[in-house]
């Protein structure tokens, strides 16, 4: 499945086609250069599930938590993981839970500590905006 983003707004819009997707215990990753859009999702997802608060990048705090009713949200951010192993010290396996859905930014860097994904977002520049694909039960 693919998407042409032309725009913020559009990447946000996504966010609610996409969130009936999301299912407890999911992983999804999220794949694409520095500025692609990939918070810009997260936070149009969060948008569509009722979220009113902010949505910031977890690029410097590693992970955040959100809930989309009573399933809780992981966004993660691994951007400035200096080795894999801060995945276990930092207790990943608590947050790959049965019942959360774990949304994650650079898994490239988590290689060898995450689990294959369910789902995985891929952004890539086309033209002036974004073409984003899924492909479902894609690994790393």
């Amino acid at each position: 499945m693919k998407w042409f983003l032309a725009n913020e707004g559009e990447t946000l819009s996504l966010g609610k086609t996409l969130l009936p997707m999301l299912k407890p215990g999911m992983l999804v990753f999220l794949e694409g250069d520095l500025g692609a859009g990939k918070t810009t999702l997260v936070r149009g997802i969060l948008r569509a599930s009722g979220h009113k608060g902010a949505v910031k990048s977890p690029t410097y705090t590693i992970v955040e938590e959100y809930s989309l009713g009573e399933t809780p949200l992981y966004h993660f951010d691994l951007y400035r993981l200096a080795d894999p192993e801060e995945l276990e010290w930092m207790g990943l396996a608590d947050y790959l839970r049965k019942e959360a859905v774990c949304l994650v930014e650079w898994p490239q860097k988590g290689k060898g500590f995450l689990p294959s994904p369910d789902i995985t977002l891929t952004f890539g520049k086309k033209g002036n905006g974004r073409e984003l694909s899924m492909e479902v039960g894609k690994a790393t």
